[in-house]
C-alpha cells in the first residue's frame, strides 16, 4: 500500500532520506517541511527529477509550532525528521496524536531520553518511533549490535566512524557537510561509554589513537567525541564490560581543534570585547565555517566505520570485525555522509511503516540489525565481517 510521508528539514540529509523513501519506501506522496519555503520546493524539484516521477512536494513549515505543523502533516502516514534536535520531542508528541510512525535524526541523547519517556503513548497510538537514526548515532550502532551478534557472549566493543573528505586539502584535511553548530556540538562535553560494565563520562578528544586502513585510506587517528551512542550504554550496560565509540579523522585535527576548545572558542557564555558581549562559539563558527563548510559545493567525501566485538564464540576467544567504507556517488551526487545518514533513517522508517518494528519508542541498538545490513547490502553499501 502506497505511504504518505513527510521529511521534515529539506537539506542534504533530508533529500537522501526522500529519495530511499520514493525508491523503496511504497511513497506516493513525500511532503518536505521547512522554514525555508524556496529549500523546501528545491528538494522536492531535485527529488521528482531524480527518481523521473512527481512524487515530491515543498512547502514552508515550522516544526517549533506544533499547532499549525499538526495540520500541515494531517494524512501523512511517516515522519522523518531531519531537523534540528530541538524540535524532535514535540515531533513524537504530533506522531503520536496523528498515529503516524517516525523517525529522527536525533544529536542530543539528553532530548532522546525524554522522547523515550512517551514510550507508553506511543504504544497505545500503535506507532513506532526511533530517534537518532542516521550516521552516528544510528548506523554504527547497528553495525555494533550485528558485530555483537556474530559472537555468542559479547563482553566489549569498540566503535570508530567518520565522514572525511576524499582527497584532503591542508591546512585544515576536513570539510564539514552538514551544520557547522553540530560539529562544535560533538567536539563539546562529553561522551558516556561503558567501562567496567557502568556508565562512565568521558570528555571529548580523549583516548587519541591511531588506525591504519587499506589504501588509499591509510592512517587515521581517532578520538572521543560526544552522543555517538545514543541510548546504547543503557540499553547494553549488564551485558557489556565495554562499549566505546570513536571519531574518525586525518592525523593532527585532534590537536587542532583541541587547542582550539582549550582557548575557550567553543565557549557559550558571553565574554566581554570591547566592552560587548560576544559568545565566543558564534566567532568561532564564523570564522571557521567559511573554511570547512563546502555549502552548495559537492566534495567528494568517503565514510569509513570499523566495529571489533570481542566475546567468546563456541567456548573460545572471538573477534568480530566489521567494516563499512562508502563513497561520493556521482550518478545521484550523494555524498557518503548523506547515502549513510539519509538512507539509515528511511531504512527505520520503512521497516517501521511495514510492521518490522514493534510499538513504541524503540531504541536504535534495538532496530535487528541483520535487517540493516541486509538492506544496507541492497543499497550497494560495502560492508564486510570476519571472525578472528
Amino acid at each position: 500500500m502506497p505511504f504518505k510521508y513527510a521529511v521534515v528539514g529539506a537539506g542534504r540529509q533530508g533529500v537522501a532520506a526522500a529519495f530511499d523513501l520514493a525508491t523503496r519506501g511504497d511513497a506516493s506522496t513525500i511532503l518536505f517541511l521547512d522554514l525555508d519555503e524556496h529549500a523546501a520546493r528545491d528538494a522536492a524539484s531535485r527529488l521528482n527529477t531524480l527518481v523521473g516521477r512527481r512524487v515530491a512536494d515543498g512547502q514552508r513549515g515550522d516544526a517549533s509550532d506544533e499547532h499549525a505543523i499538526l495540520r500541515q502533516l494531517d494524512g501523512v502516514r511517516g515522519i522523518l525528521s531531519a531537523a534540528h534536535y530541538n524540535v524532535n520531542l514535540g515531533l513524537t508528541r504530533i506522531a503520536i496524536r496523528l498515529g503516524a510512525h517516525m523517525v529522527d535524526l536525533g544529536g542530543n541523547t539528553a532530548v532522546v531520553r525524554q522522547q523515550h519517556e512517551l514510550d507508553g503513548d506511543a504504544t497505545r497510538a500503535g506507532i513506532t518511533v526511533v530517534p537518532d537514526t542516521g550516521m552516528g548515532p544510528g548506523l554504527n550502532v547497528s553495525l555494533a549490535a550485528y558485530a555483537m551478534s556474530l559472537v555468542d557472549r559479547p563482553r566489549e566493543v569498540f566503535i570508530w566512524d567518520g565522514g572525511l573528505p576524499q582527497h584532503p586539502e591542508p591546512p585544515w584535511d576536513f570539510v564539514s557537510t552538514f551544520a557547522i553548530s553540530g560539529l562544535t556540538n560533538e567536539y563539546d562535553g562529553h561522551a558516556y561509554f561503558l567501562r567496567g560494565g557502568e556508565i562512565a563520562e568521558v570528555p571529548c578528544f580523549a583516548d587519541l589513537e591511531r588506525l591504519e586502513f587499506d589504501a588509499p585510506i591509510g592512517t587515521l587517528e581517532a578520538f572521543v567525541t560526544s552522543g555517538g551512542l545514543s541510548t546504547a550504554p543503557w540499553s547494553w550496560r549488564g551485558v557489556l564490560d565495554r562499549l566505546e565509540n570513536k571519531t574518525l579523522r586525518y592525523p593532527g585535527h585532534c590537536a587542532r581543534f583541541m587547542a582550539y576548545r582549550d582557548l575557550g572558542l567553543m565557549g557559550l557564555e558571553p565574554i566581554a570585547v570591547a566592552g560587548s558581549p560576544v559568545v565566543p562559539r558564534d566567532v568561532f563558527h564564523a570564522l571557521l565555517e567559511p573554511r570547512v563548510r563546502t555549502g552548495s559545493t559537492v566534495v567528494p567525501d568517503i565514510c569509513v566505520m570499523r566495529v571489533k566485538a570481542v566475546g567468546e564464540r563456541r567456548g573460545l576467544r572471538a573477534e568480530a570485525i566489521v567494516e563499512l567504507i562508502d563513497r561520493y556517488d556521482e550518478v545521484t551526487g550523494f555524498t557518503a555522509m548523506q547515502r549513510l545518514t539519509g538512507w539509515h533513517a528511511a531504512i527505520c522508517l520503512e521497516l517501521a511503516m511495514t510492521g518490522g518494528l514493534g510499538p513504541g519508542v524503540v531504541p536504535v541498538e534495538r532496530v535487528p540489525p541483520d535487517l540493516i545490513v541486509s538492506e544496507g547490502r541492497a543499497r550497494r553499501w560495502a560492508i564486510s565481517s570476519r571472525i578472528d
